[in-house]
């Protein structure tokens, strides 16, 4: 059996970087679990919807909204490859998200530099997990677009 913790659900958040990735879009992804199980997995669509708001974790708050039947996520877990924006953290804020484990750090646009106290102050941060290969699949995105 395998051992659902922060690891094995940011493998699951990678895949879906992967897809976006592949996609052209920049590659970030999250999946939204409850109870030990992905009720949503997004990426960043901001290329295909032509919208700057459809960062995956925008897209993976209301999937799992739309599925659970409320507005409130403070049961659920985010798992996002790259630290929330400070858009992204403000709506994670507003659904009173329970925990949100990030990957890569970013330096440049990142909650923690422009907005530390943007999330609901009961929702737990975890950062760093496989770390390096999110940051990984960003280089490798850039360098190819360059």
């Amino acid at each position: 059996m395998e051992l659902f913790n922060d690891e094995y659900f940011m493998r699951r958040a990678l895949q879906e970087a992967e897809l976006a990735f592949a996609e052209g879009e920049i590659p970030v992804g999250a999946v939204v679990v409850s109870q030990n199980r992905i009720i949503a997995r997004t990426h960043n669509l901001t290329e295909t919807l032509t919208d700057v708001t459809a960062h995956a974790e925008m897209q993976a708050i209301t999937a799992a909204a739309n599925l659970l039947g409320g507005k409130y996520l403070n049961e659920c877990t985010l798992y996002i490859t790259l630290e929330p924006c400070v858009m992204c953290a403000g709506a994670l804020g507003w659904s009173q998200i329970g925990k949100v484990v990030y990957g890569a750090s970013d330096e440049k646009r990142g909650f923690n530099k422009f907005a530390p106290a943007a999330l609901h102050p009961k929702t737990e941060v975890v950062f760093g997990v496989l770390e390096n290969e999110c940051a990984q699949l960003m280089k490798d995105f850039f360098q190819q677009k360059r």
